[in-house]
């Protein structure tokens, strides 16, 4: 092509108008929503540089360091790395990872296989593969409140309407069971528990549980139970939804990241409990859903059989007394505070406290509380506003001991800063 002809091209394509309108995002986007993102990206962090942040706010066991995975965990991955753990498996898992997920929870009330096991990209890729394959535009799934912020960002990402239950703080983060069977409707697809809880810091009693099994049972619902917490209760009995299920369908939801403390390896679990066969449908589901991603991590899940045979139980145990002792440390230091009130946990990693707004001089609600403790004394916990209910404030267990005390120490001296009939000061000078 001679140069004046390429020119001439060039110069007419100059001449074309630029198109300069936004591009549109899609619904599925737009619809995706974290709750704890956004509350936080609202949050005003200005710690006071006079004082150490202290955070309190993340359920990330591996922040600090004082809770590391057990030598096997890591030597059972090291391991690992000499398989052929590198190309593609089936999409629902290893045979050999589904088999020993299914040994491990086998129990003489549920029995498990392998075909009942699929795995997940982490606890959160269980809870959305199982609400995406029961619920439905038209198909509404009961969501726990106070609850997990995840479940409404799954929810909303695929257009599934939800309802809320409410936890009872008096009774122990109970379900009000009426209240629950009174939201029941012909176009609900299942009932999502919790259990050991996030954020109550609650494990529910086994009868308790017999009672929500019963109310399912009534209504024909499968339960949808994230148990990531499973077996991490202080006192008492620890069962399952889908040990104590005799005619209830259970999909539990579990993974490696808390009990082992390993969050960021994401592997998860999804197991279903299924006596008389009613989710015949609902397998052939799963699995489809799980080819979303095409597995979870293969090196990770090959390591699981070594892990589940080669922990001891001493680290279970250790674990739990650790977090029951922060757990107390942390009630001994706030029960006495008039303006707040912790309710003692029995399971998981966290702690609700109350914040009692009428005692308080110049706080209106969770929101200002947790921005005033930042900007003052650089202690930061979560807002239950983030949770569903207003007012609360959530503080996380795994962190040591001296930070736990200090925290606590800063809050107390906060809360009396703030409380009634103290003349309200004007925040400090921000420093440059």
């Amino acid at each position: 092509m001679r140069k004046s002809a390429q020119n001439g091209i060039l110069k007419s394509m100059m001449r074309q108008p630029v198109c300069t309108s936004t591009i549109e995002t899609s619904p599925c986007a737009e619809n995706t929503l974290n709750p704890i993102r956004k509350l936080v990206d609202q949050l005003v962090i200005n710690p006071n540089p006079e004082k150490s942040l202290l955070k309190l706010s993340i359920g990330d066991p591996s922040v600090f360091g004082n809770f590391d995975p057990p030598p096997q965990v890591l030597k059972a991955v090291s391991d690992n790395l000499a398989t052929s753990c590198y190309g593609y498996v089936p999409a629902h898992g290893l045979v050999s990872t589904r088999e020993a997920i299914a040994k491990y929870y086998n129990t003489r009330t549920s029995p498990l296989t392998s075909e009942d096991v699929y795995v997940t990209s982490g606890c959160s890729d269980a809870l959305r593969i199982a609400m995406e394959c029961l619920g439905s535009e038209k198909r509404n799934i009961l969501l726990p409140k106070p609850g997990f912020s995840l479940y409404q960002t799954i929810a909303g990402n695929r257009g599934i309407p939800v309802k809320f239950y409410d936890l009872d703080p008096e009774k122990d983060w109970s379900i009000d069971l009426d209240q629950l069977e009174s939201l029941i409707d012909e176009n609900t697809a299942a009932i999502l528990v919790t259990n050991p809880s996030n954020p109550c810091g609650s494990a529910f009693s086994v009868q308790h549980q017999l009672d929500i099994l019963a109310v399912a049972e009534r209504h024909g619902l499968p339960l949808i139970a994230d148990e990531i917490y499973q077996n991490m209760v202080f006192e008492g009995e620890s069962k399952s939804f889908g040990e104590l299920s005799e005619n209830v369908p259970v999909l539990s939801c579990g993974g490696l990241a808390k009990r082992w403390l390993v969050p960021g390896w994401r592997v998860g679990w999804l197991i279903a409990h299924d006596r008389h066969n009613r989710l015949s449908k609902v397998r052939d589901g799963l699995t489809r859903l799980c080819q979303v991603i095409i597995g979870a991590n293969v090196l990770v899940q090959g390591a699981i059989p070594q892990i589940l045979e080669t922990v001891p139980q001493s680290f279970y145990d250790d674990t739990l007394n650790r977090l029951k002792n922060a757990a107390d440390i942390v009630y001994s230091e706030l029960k006495d505070c008039p303006q707040i009130r912790p309710f003692k946990p029995k399971g998981a990693m966290y702690m609700m406290v109350q914040i009692k707004i009428d005692q308080f001089e110049d706080i209106k609600d969770d929101m200002e509380f947790v921005e005033k403790l930042i900007t003052e004394q650089s202690v930061f916990p979560l807002p239950a506003n983030i949770f569903g209910i207003p007012n609360y404030v959530r503080l996380v267990l795994t962190v040591p001991e001296d930070i736990l005390r200090e925290a606590c120490k800063r809050i107390v001296e906060f809360c009396e800063h703030h409380k009634v009939g103290v003349p309200h000061k004007k925040p400090r000078a921000e420093t440059s």
